[in-house]
């Protein structure tokens, strides 16, 4: 049985997430997390920088963790561009095991991604473990009614037309590098008993309007709903759990797509797991 994280952050997909994803509401809603007293902190699943980035040119305490070694050199080599020097390494989030504690915790878009369920709550604890007392969990998930393509493939009916066919693949994009890239990911199966999903993405490298490379990379998704994560965080241990939506500061409702947990590890509180 496979208990290694396995995501598609690596290749090609992930130059594609350091030439095109930088940006989203996420990177200014957890800055204001960390301004001021949230320092330091933990960017858990940094990728190439898209929130940890910007964070350090604003002179903010940062360091990032990713599981993909691709990911990190990425994050590494746009950082020493920009003339910073910060703390990187490539972890699984189950296994976290940095140099210090944090204020503030932050793991945006990653949980529940490429692990198995218990990973995820060994990663809790692991998340608890290294907060300085009166720290600061921020986590997020986006809801599994969500997305109506993939609701869908919840009941019976809809299970049976998996895997999805390949789409039709979107159009190249230029790089910063000169050359164009595309990515194109389908569904191969949702188990709603295990609530969990399994995509394939297919990653094509184009130089000079001719097709140099392609990869394909899987990647295994474990949903969770509101209450059932609010019940392992306070397993854990963590307390004054709020869930606002979306990246606003309203309290989630059934309308929000995603839910931000905001969880205080109790001040003078230290366990050993």
């Amino acid at each position: 049985m496979e208990t290694e994280p396995r995501t598609w952050h690596y290749g090609i997909v992930a130059r594609w997430w350091s030439e095109f994803n930088r940006d989203g509401p996420e990177v200014a809603y957890y800055r204001r997390f960390v301004e001021g007293e949230g320092q330091p902190a933990l960017d858990v699943g940094c990728g190439t920088g898209r929130l940890l980035l910007p964070w350090l040119r604003a002179g903010l305490d940062v360091d990032g963790c990713d599981v993909s070694p691709d990911m990190i050199e990425l994050c590494r080599v746009q950082a020493e561009r920009d003339g910073l020097a910060p703390t990187l390494f490539a972890q699984a989030m189950h296994e976290l095991s940095p140099p210090r504690r944090y204020q503030t915790i932050i793991v945006c878009g990653a949980f529940g991604l490429g692990s198995t369920r218990e990973q995820d709550v060994q990663a809790l604890r692991r998340f608890f473990e290294h907060l300085e007392p009166g720290g600061t969990l921020l986590l997020d998930i986006e809801v599994p009614y969500s997305n109506a393509s993939r609701w869908q493939y919840w009941l019976r009916e809809g299970q049976s037309r998996l895997p999805e066919e390949w789409h039709s693949p979107d159009e190249l994009r230029r790089g910063s590098d000169g050359a164009d890239y595309r990515l194109n990911a389908r569904v191969i199966v949702l188990d709603p008993l295990d609530q969990s999903l399994r995509y394939e993405m297919r990653a094509e490298l184009w130089r000079d309007g001719k097709q140099v490379a392609e990869e394909e990379h899987s990647l295994t998704m474990r949903m969770y709903f509101r209450n059932e994560l609010l019940l392992l965080l306070e397993q854990v241990g963590f307390t004054e759990v709020e869930v606002p939506g979306d990246f606003t500061d309203d309290e989630a409702t059934g309308d929000h797509e995603t839910l931000v947990f905001i969880a205080r590890k109790p001040a003078g509180v230290e366990r050993d797991f």
